[in-house]
């Protein structure tokens, strides 16, 4: 197939809606406010969560939708959920407040706990990419450009690991693990880690610490389809909607799949 099926173009229509709702906030001047999880808040993100859910809204198909700016449904309704849509409006809001770029639009379809279709959109350069389950990831550097499949690729050596711009942590120990002594460092925000990684610039991605259900849904599809995988420390593949909590667990992205990660973390633990 030379380009993604319909409806994950459309949503990838929607997201490129929020990503230009987000540009006219970022290039001018903008009030930063903290949630009650101290995390930051801008009207960029309330200006996409409104893009998104009106391009949802307006869909053939109408799901349910669960979205890190809007409030949570409880777990007595959600768990009676088979699918949904899973949406942060603007992930890397720090990153946004400091004017990096390393922020994205991410949009993912999730079935039966597994994320079957992903969208995730990088507003200031364009880049949007597009994944549905068994059909594969493709890349568009524009708005209306061409579209690209994207592969991850085998381990490189040295590997390059895709670190967290704004979550530092004591990753050394677990990586040395993983994949020895020897590997180059790119820091990058968002959930453009899991996208260098699917199209093949990069090898691993190992988060220690919280992070939210949407913060990796449309990336972990992205990087499933592109042929990698994201695995919690456990060796197991991420799911969702699993319960009241919507944290995930400790995980780590990966682009090589022929190598047994499971093995390699768990004899960590032995």
């Amino acid at each position: 197939m030379s380009m993604p099926p319909e409806l994950a173009r459309k949503i990838g229509v929607i997201a490129r809606a929020a990503g230009v709702a987000i540009l006219d906030v970022y290039h001018g001047d903008f009030a930063v406010q903290m949630k009650d999880d101290a995390s930051p808040l801008t009207a960029a993100d309330l200006a996409a969560q409104q893009a998104i859910m009106a391009g949802l809204s307006a869909l053939d198909e109408q799901w349910p939708v669960l979205s890190e700016e809007a409030s949570a449904r409880p777990w007595s309704e959600r768990r009676q959920w088979s699918r949904y849509w899973l949406v942060d409006p603007l992930d890397g809001t720090r990153e946004f407040v400091k004017r990096n770029g390393e922020f994205t639009v991410n949009i993912a379809l999730i079935d039966d706990r597994r994320s079957v279709l992903g969208v995730v959109l990088a507003p200031v350069t364009g880049e949007l990419y597009v994944a549905a389950q068994g059909q594969g990831a493709w890349l568009q550097t524009q708005a209306d450009g061409a579209w690209q499949r994207i592969h991850a690729r085998a381990m490189a050596q040295p590997p390059t690991v895709a670190g967290s711009r704004s979550h530092g942590g004591a990753q050394g120990e677990v990586l040395q693990r993983l994949i020895g002594d020897d590997y180059r460092m790119v820091p990058l925000g968002s959930s453009l880690k899991f996208c260098l990684i699917a199209r093949g610039d990069a090898d691993v991605y190992l988060r220690l610490g919280p992070t939210s259900e949407w913060d990796t849904a449309a990336a972990q599809c992205v990087l499933d389809e592109a042929g990698g995988a994201v695995l919690d420390l456990a060796g197991q593949p991420f799911r969702y909607n699993r319960g009241e909590s919507l944290l995930n667990p400790e995980f780590i992205a990966v682009g090589d799949r022929a190598i047994d990660w499971a093995a390699r973390l768990l004899k960590g633990e032995e």
